[in-house]
């Protein structure tokens, strides 16, 4: 999926859904790319994800960085336009693949 993408948008779905966008999230924060990652919220679809997610910050278990590396609209022509000019976050990459 990495390699043929050039960005990865979540649209409500079930487990599988959220194990490839966490997936994708991961290795994005793991520097392993550097795509942009949507939600497509439609009619509050992902709220609680969201405050999960924000709570995870509040705990101390996420830092704020990465939860910015979520883009976040319900409206899809709206976040295409932040997938377009999303920048990845400068962080070290914490896995080597190959010869890198």
């Amino acid at each position: 999926m990495n390699e043929l993408s050039d960005g990865i948008i979540a649209l409500p779905g079930g487990f599988g859904t959220l194990e490839d966008f966490f997936e994708m999230l991961t290795w994005a924060q793991l520097g392993l790319h550097k795509k942009p990652i949507g939600i497509l919220n439609v009619d509050g679809f992902y709220d609680l994800l969201l405050e999960f997610v924000a709570n995870m910050v509040d705990k101390g278990f996420l830092k704020p960085t990465n939860q910015q590396m979520i883009l976040v609209s319900d409206n899809a022509a709206d976040l295409l336009d932040k997938m377009e000019n999303y920048v990845a976050l400068k962080v070290g990459k914490w896995i080597k693949k190959g010869n890198e």
